[in-house]
């Protein structure tokens, strides 16, 4: 079981997506903390080190640190504008 931590930035994100999205966000985001990582996929370039996770039209951007079993969620937008 990982720890997720949500930063008030990316709070007022979800709070701006309608609330059949941010359920679906909010229930992949509770798949992370299990340590559900399937269909996870690495960022590159200067996202290097993040990692992207897909809720429909939405990503969630996150770093995952091993040894503390910590999640931190970066971003959350829809997908034309999160990179």
């Amino acid at each position: 079981m990982y720890k997720v931590i949500i930063p008030q930035c990316v709070l007022k994100e979800l709070q701006q997506i309608d609330k059949k999205d941010a359920q679906l966000i909010f229930n992949k985001i509770k798949e992370l903390e299990a340590g559900n990582f399937q269909n996870v996929k690495p960022l590159k370039g200067k996202y290097s080190g993040k990692f992207r996770k897909r809720a429909g039209s939405y990503r969630i951007i996150y770093l995952k640190e091993n040894n503390i079993l910590l999640i931190t969620v970066v971003r959350i937008a829809h997908r034309k504008e999160v990179y």
